[in-house]
């Protein structure tokens, strides 16, 4: 078990009221830990509540924030810190999707994926982290990232962006973590597979048997860094570890052999795509 899992230790979780972030919550305050939830959705905080009261060790505290504002962030930083002191874990995991665009359309839409899926967790880290590097106490930082941060598959242009952005900046901050604290604070990113999440929900009703459940993620998540794994790259029901792996070496070899960009999907190179993900040598 991570060292910063334990009771009386204090986790905050944006985007935390459904899908991973309640998921990870319940398992935090299973552990008696005191747990803030940030979201920006009134109703679904409420429903949070009803759904994680009576089964918590630790203490559960809600609060409205939309991470896109810094204020909002900072706010959420006084009220853990007031209510709890010391944050041993930081999960910044709000996100959100908007209907593909191409990268000349929806300006604001490009804007506001940025805003809430980049900027929400730098300035979670901004608002949270010099705290956590002073109190002198194992602390981890979680932020969730994605596949398509890594693939950068056709379609959803802004996400990918979005999720890149969070990739770049989070292997930037463990570097800077490692140096500043020698490793006594850690950062990490989570990157789930296909997960029936509320963001989900709003396209697919039911659960695909190709996703797993935020729990599932979660499971997959804390045994990850109990290992301390920085990248953790969960697989799903569909897709193994293994063709996830061949998936990213196939895009990191695009740069080094010069082909095409997201040559994955250019039919030029179909043939030698397919040869190289189901070549087990």
């Amino acid at each position: 078990m991570s060292p910063w899992l334990k009771q009386n230790n204090t986790a905050v979780i944006t985007g935390g009221a459904s899908g991973i972030g309640l998921a990870a919550a319940a398992r935090f305050l299973s552990a008696g830990m005191n747990v803030l939830i940030a979201d920006r959705d009134d109703d679904a905080l409420k429903a949070a509540e009803q759904d994680l009261r009576g089964s918590e060790t630790g203490a559960l505290l809600t609060q409205r924030c939309d991470v896109s504002v810094a204020d909002d962030v900072t706010a959420l930083a006084e009220t853990a810190h007031q209510q709890f002191g010391t944050v041993h874990c930081l999960m910044n995991n709000a996100g959100t999707g908007f209907p593909p665009a191409k990268p000349w359309e929806a300006l604001e839409q490009w804007k506001r994926q940025l805003d809430v899926n980049l900027w929400g967790i730098v300035h979670g880290c901004q608002a949270f982290v010099p705290a956590m590097l002073s109190h002198g106490e194992r602390a981890v930082v979680i932020n969730t990232g994605s596949k398509q941060g890594i693939t950068n598959p056709p379609g959803n242009y802004a996400y990918n962006l979005s999720k890149a952005g969070v990739r770049a900046y989070t292997e930037s901050l463990a570097h800077a973590l490692r140096e500043e604290s020698q490793s006594l604070v850690t950062a990490h990113l989570l990157v789930p597979g296909f997960t029936f999440t509320g963001m989900i929900k709003r396209f697919i009703a039911e659960q695909p048997p190709g996703a797993w459940t935020p729990e599932q993620v979660v499971d997959f998540m804390l045994e990850s860094l109990a290992r301390g794994d920085f990248y953790v790259l969960c697989p799903d029901n569909e897709t193994p570890r293994a063709l996830d792996e061949k998936r990213m070496l196939w895009n990191t070899l695009d740069i080094v052999e010069n082909r095409s960009a997201l040559s994955r999907w250019d039919p030029a190179f179909k043939d030698a795509y397919e040869r190289f993900v189901t070549d087990e040598t």
